[in-house]
């Protein structure tokens, strides 16, 4: 991807006809956290103005993000069904943030988690919580987010990868 069609990727929310792309993308950037496409599918249902596409000038997609209220301490997961959005919600939780390799360097994930804790405030939550993989608890720092030990957790997390942790950020 050239410098100038980096600068012209914008984050914009998800609609339903994303929803393939979203998909392959997400079975190209994950090979190892494996999702079925109901999860996509109720998440979007559920909380639709916490999914978000990153669109190129030409509409082709290059990442997602997949976020919603939830309970803090109560990570879903992987590959699961919310069945519904909590009734009194205590966090934010980013489900996923993805981005196809040509989109990455060019700002996009720090501005969808400026996005996601507007969103958040906007809920009236005052964190912001997510599992890290794939050794990116460095890029979440920078964002803000601590790590996090709870016992009541480690089994979930297992469940992602050896590496998963849980991390938080507070936003007052």
């Amino acid at each position: 991807m050239s410098t100038s069609s980096t600068h012209a990727l914008n984050w914009r929310l998800m609609e339903a006809g994303d929803l393939v792309s979203v998909i392959a993308m997400a079975a190209v950037i994950h090979t190892d956290f494996y999702e079925d496409d109901a999860v996509y599918l109720e998440r979007m249902r559920l909380y639709g103005k916490g999914c978000f596409v990153l669109e190129g000038q030409n509409g082709e997609l290059f990442g997602y993000a997949i976020t919603h209220p939830w309970q803090l301490y109560t990570t879903p997961a992987l590959n699961s069904l919310l069945g519904q959005i909590p009734d009194h919600p205590n966090t934010y939780y980013l489900h996923d943030i993805a981005l196809l390799p040509a989109s990455r360097g060019s700002g996009a994930a720090p501005r969808i988690v400026s996005i996601l804790a507007d969103q958040a405030k906007t809920e009236g939550l005052e964190t912001m919580s997510l599992v890290s993989v794939n050794n990116s608890v460095g890029f979440w720092q920078k964002q803000g987010f601590e790590v996090v030990s709870r016992p009541e957790l480690e089994a979930k997390l297992k469940s992602y990868s050896d590496d998963a942790c849980f991390m938080l950020r507070k936003l007052t």
